[in-house]
């Protein structure tokens, strides 16, 4: 994939749970980003690739309620692990957990209230889902814009300790993903308490850009009748 920037207008955006950035790297710096991530380590990793943002130290699900208003494009990612199909493995191991909830909160949310364009990102869930999606690659996507879909092509890893040594290796650092973000441990400066999980939280930043350039296409904003199919089980 080969994906530039499209739009020429800066926007105000929200980039909640951002981590280190995988979605954002693509955006360029014409436009006014807010990120907000909880973990102090991963939000200074942020800043060190992103120094021209805005960024916040913060429960991104509170901020997002409380300044929705003030933005013009909202990206969302909210954490995945409860969603996830290794949930499935896990219950093999004794482990159950309820699925955190606060990302369809976010979802209904943003479609009632807020008078920008959004996307909401996870990943493929062990459930069914209570709010259809727009899927690509192992990514589920709620969104108030026409959403195309492409191919994605990038190595996920294996669970399976019979795969080649090459095949292991790319699970643990996630090397086709996030290529441009890979030498976290380049960083000295940095402590991060478990970076593979960090970078397996990236979307990958062609996706990432992609997603904009889409929702910069004039004539969609705020026509709810877009994707109201996505929604009918509200």
């Amino acid at each position: 994939m080969n994906f530039k920037y499209l739009g020429e207008k800066e926007m105000k955006i929200l980039n909640c749970y951002a981590g280190i950035g995988g979605n954002r790297k693509l955006w360029g710096d014409n436009h006014d980003i807010t990120a907000v991530e909880l973990n102090p380590e991963i939000a200074n990793v942020y800043k060190h690739f992103f120094p021209n943002d805005t960024v916040i130290i913060s429960d991104a699900h509170d901020y997002l309620l409380e300044h929705f208003q003030e933005y013009e494009f909202i990206w969302a990612s909210p954490p995945c692990q409860s969603h996830s199909v290794c949930n499935n493995f896990l219950k093999g191991q004794g482990v159950y957990r309820y699925p955190d909830m606060k990302l369809y909160q976010e979802i209904i949310f943003l479609k009632h209230f807020f008078q920008g364009k959004y996307v909401v990102e996870n990943v493929m869930p062990y459930y069914d889902f209570l709010i259809e999606p727009v899927c690509i690659g192992r990514h589920s996507f709620w969104c108030n814009f026409s959403l195309s879909l492409i191919p994605v092509e990038y190595q996920i890893g294996t669970m399976n300790r019979q795969a080649s040594k090459e095949s292991q290796r790319r699970a643990i650092i996630r090397e086709a993903q996030i290529p441009e973000l890979i030498d976290l441990h380049g960083l000295k400066n940095f402590k991060l308490p478990n970076k593979r999980q960090v970078l397996r939280n990236c979307v990958l930043p062609e996706l990432g850009m992609h997603i904009l350039n889409c929702a910069l296409v004039p004539g969609y904003k705020n026509d709810k009748e877009i994707q109201q199919n996505l929604f009918d089980s509200i």
